[in-house]
């Protein structure tokens, strides 16, 4: 038997064992469905699950194939919690076990213990060659996330259904992909004298590069280069955004007065890390106009959630992350149309996981075409 392991351990309850004929294995449909309600479970209580998928590397014969598999299903319903999920990963390729409600703080030890007294109830029912032929790999929700290492894509295998979600959605996000990249060449196109003019006076404005340069992470955790016209001082240092962000997301936005505004504000105001050409660009939103860049290289929608900065990503709580997952990072979206910086960190999630949900063509030009309103309006904009 090969052993995988991606995203280590924790210490498990005691399994008291399942007769396989109190219960049945769920089909893929079922069992992948499974794999997302438990994903929200965890968002909710923070009690981690730890995710087994058993493969047969070399098949030989289909009905020798079956006969390990049954076996390996058989061994799992046996060994297994009633709390605990077994089903097909993939029909009649991959077993899936999801093994919930995990206690402590070990990862590596749980993986070991569980991974252990999986291996040793299929040594005691298949044959020494069938139970070299099986791969099991491991795979922990939530994935451990920080500042150091951001940029990751995050584990496929615990987000089955989004992927089936996509592949359904294939025909219209391949539109909306032609619209990002026709849309960001045209306003390219016609902004190109405002984007001549703003380069040139950011580079006579102050000491600097014309465009600030950013990590940002993208869909699936996937970083990428994000532009905008320089609003700030050459160098500037980020730990005071770093630590409001920090207070932000953790729901204490602080005294907003010490920013110099008495009304309600989720955003950094007063910022003497900004220039005075730098606070115009921002208040008319004209320093995001070479992101259309980003859009046409496909980092970026014109329509989506804003990218996160790695430091923001760190501090995000478990469902805080799921806003990278379904749909790509846009320049604008419903957070930008329905308040900007007035709206509170955790409402702005709950705007994009909206999105993300009903996202259709429809709303996308429904949010472009409100888009330049908010901009003129410039409410919440900083």
């Amino acid at each position: 038997m090969r052993g995988e392991t991606q995203s280590s351990t924790m210490t498990s309850p005691q399994a008291e064992p399942v007769s396989s004929g109190e219960r049945k294995a769920l089909d893929i449909d079922a069992f992948r469905q499974m794999i997302a309600v438990e994903r929200k479970r965890t968002e909710r209580t923070m009690a981690p699950f730890l995710l087994m998928l058993l493969e047969i590397t070399n098949k030989g014969r289909q009905d020798e194939a079956g006969k390990a598999f049954d076996c390996i299903l058989s061994v799992l319903m046996a060994s297994t919690r009633d709390t605990d999920v077994v089903g097909w990963y993939k029909e009649r390729a991959v077993v899936g076990a999801m093994f919930t409600g995990l206690v402590g703080c070990d990862k590596q030890s749980v993986t070991e213990a569980i991974v252990g007294k999986v291996s040793s109830a299929l040594q005691g029912e298949m044959a020494a060659e069938q139970f070299e032929a099986v791969t099991i790999s491991c795979h922990f929700f939530p994935d451990d996330w920080d500042s150091d290492k951001p940029c990751r894509q995050n584990n496929p295998n615990l987000y089955p259904d989004l992927l089936n979600n996509n592949r359904e959605r294939l025909p219209r996000l391949m539109v909306k992909r032609a619209i990002d990249i026709l849309g960001s060449a045209l306003f390219l196109i016609l902004c190109s004298p405002v984007f001549l003019l703003i380069a040139l006076a950011v580079r006579m404005s102050s000491k600097g590069p014309i465009f600030f340069r950013q990590r940002r992470v993208g869909q699936y955790g996937q970083c990428f280069t994000f532009l905008k016209f320089r609003s700030m001082y050459a160098n500037s240092d980020n730990s005071v955004h770093k630590e409001f962000v920090a207070q932000l997301i953790a729901r204490k936005p602080g005294d907003e007065s010490s920013n110099g505004n008495a009304k309600q504000v989720y955003k950094l105001t007063n910022d003497k890390r900004i220039t005075p050409l730098g606070g115009f660009l921002r208040r008319s939103s004209l320093d995001e106009l070479p992101q259309l860049l980003n859009v046409l290289l496909g980092d970026m929608s014109l329509v989506g959630p804003r990218p996160p900065i790695p430091y923001e990503l760190a501090a995000y709580q478990t469902w805080h992350r799921r806003r990278l997952l379904d749909v790509k990072p846009g320049i604008t979206g419903l957070w930008q149309v329905m308040g900007r910086s007035s709206v509170k960190f955790d409402e702005m999630v709950r705007l994009d996981l909206r999105y993300a949900m009903s996202w259709t063509l429809w709303l996308d030009l429904r949010i472009l075409v409100r888009t330049p309103l908010a901009v003129i309006r410039g409410s919440g904009a900083y």
